[in-house]
């Protein structure tokens, strides 16, 4: 039996990346998944090679009749939701507050929060009608700590990890559970997106990034690699599942210690810098 038997999720931002990650662990773990987003090709060719449980639905949420559309489709489908995953989101803009463009901060905003709140505001009189139902919003360890991603995109980040506690507070009354995620450097293409990268192109960069994060991370980041969409994938299972029943209004980073502070062999080294300084 899988973890999530007779259980019906949206994923949206299921194209690729962390996204397509949750969709395919969740299908085989008993789920059946519409997968929304906005490249219709990427989606569609994941959700035929997912199978029967698998379906894509072509959505941005950054347009609020686009997800009552989906929200509406799901519930004529199956009959109920089980699971939201609140994955879509787009690149931040790495540039100074007074070279900040004001129309890149509204769409950053737009996708990672303005979508994430209308996607549980379509959702949630199912849930309430339920009684039942969990909701996972994909945040970023750039919502918790800042100088990792741009303005814009931590702030949107932030916001959202407050926004779950909030909802959390309101759905949980109705046994309805909200959570979020906090991904650290995760091997997607978002980072080729952020670099204006078109976005087919930048899926098939992740491998490229890894060289990168391999010299970089060790210095800031507990365990030393880079993560891969299953290690997002596996928590969302858990968060979805039965398993996690008494979970509410957490936030779990999953960032390989990056937010919990340097490597203590970095501090070690730190303090023999200074003492040979204070020697000479």
């Amino acid at each position: 039996m899988g973890m999530l038997d007779g259980k019906v999720a949206i994923v949206t931002g299921g194209s690729s990346g962390i996204g397509a990650g949750i969709a395919e662990l969740f299908v085989a773990e008993g789920a059946c998944v519409i997968i929304a987003a906005r490249r219709s090709s990427e989606g569609e060719a994941i959700a035929a090679r997912l199978g029967a449980n698998a379906e894509f639905r072509r959505t941005d949420v950054a347009e609020e009749a686009e997800i009552r559309a989906l929200i509406g489709h799901t519930l004529e489908r199956f009959g109920r939701l089980d699971c939201l995953v609140n994955n879509a989101g787009n690149p931040g803009h790495m540039v100074s507050i007074a070279d900040t463009v004001t129309e890149e901060f509204d769409a950053v905003m737009a996708v990672h929060v303005r979508g994430a709140m209308l996607c549980m505001k379509h959702a949630a009189p199912i849930f309430l009608r339920q009684r039942t139902g969990s909701v996972i919003n994909i945040a970023s360890a750039s919502g918790q700590r800042a100088g990792f991603s741009g303005h814009d995109y931590s702030a949107a980040k932030a916001a959202l990890i407050h926004l779950t506690r909030s909802v959390a507070g309101e759905l949980g009354e109705a046994g309805v559970r909200v959570n979020s995620i906090s991904p650290g450097p995760i091997l997607t293409g978002i980072f080729a997106k952020a670099a204006g990268q078109e976005g087919s192109a930048a899926d098939r960069t992740a491998e490229t990034v890894r060289a990168v994060f391999t010299r970089l991370l060790p210095t800031v980041q507990p365990l030393p690699r880079p993560g891969l969409p299953e290690d997002i994938a596996r928590v969302a299972l858990f968060l979805a599942s039965d398993a996690a029943a008494f979970v509410n209004g957490q936030d779990i980073a999953v960032d390989g210690g990056l937010t919990t502070g340097r490597p203590f062999s970095v501090g070690v080294a730190d303090r023999a810098e200074i003492a040979r300084a204070l020697a000479g």
